[in-house]
């Protein structure tokens, strides 16, 4: 499948499944919600770099992207500078409501961007 094929089933969800190496080097995969700005998909962990996936993806950068059976594989980049992780946060909040947001997004001092290239 193409980029152009997963960008296409990027918008017929709300959510993509994310796979990526566990410390263990085996591969674990979660839903996750999203926002896409033009070629970059921003993920944001539930638990901040509390959680386990984002803890993989520092390790093993690497990761494998699903969307309506549609995958590719990229490079995660974190984002650690706190007025673009708020200005993700608040993409976040726009797109899924900000009471779902608070429901369950815990702690808000890392994101993610994917470079959909």
């Amino acid at each position: 499948m193409s980029i152009i094929d997963f960008k296409k089933a990027l918008t017929e969800t709300d959510e993509v499944e994310l796979t990526v190496t566990g410390r263990s080097g085996r591969e674990t995969s979660r839903p996750v919600w999203f926002i896409q700005e033009g070629e970059t998909l921003f993920l944001l962990p539930v638990k901040g770099s509390d959680s386990a996936w984002f803890k993989n993806v520092l390790k093993t950068p690497s990761i494998r992207l699903a969307a309506n059976d549609v995958a590719i594989r990229a490079v995660a980049r974190p984002i650690t500078d706190p007025r673009r992780v708020r200005d993700v946060a608040e993409k976040f909040r726009a797109k899924y409501g900000a009471d779902e947001v608070k429901k369950y997004y815990s702690k808000f001092d890392v994101a993610v961007e994917v470079p959909l290239t």
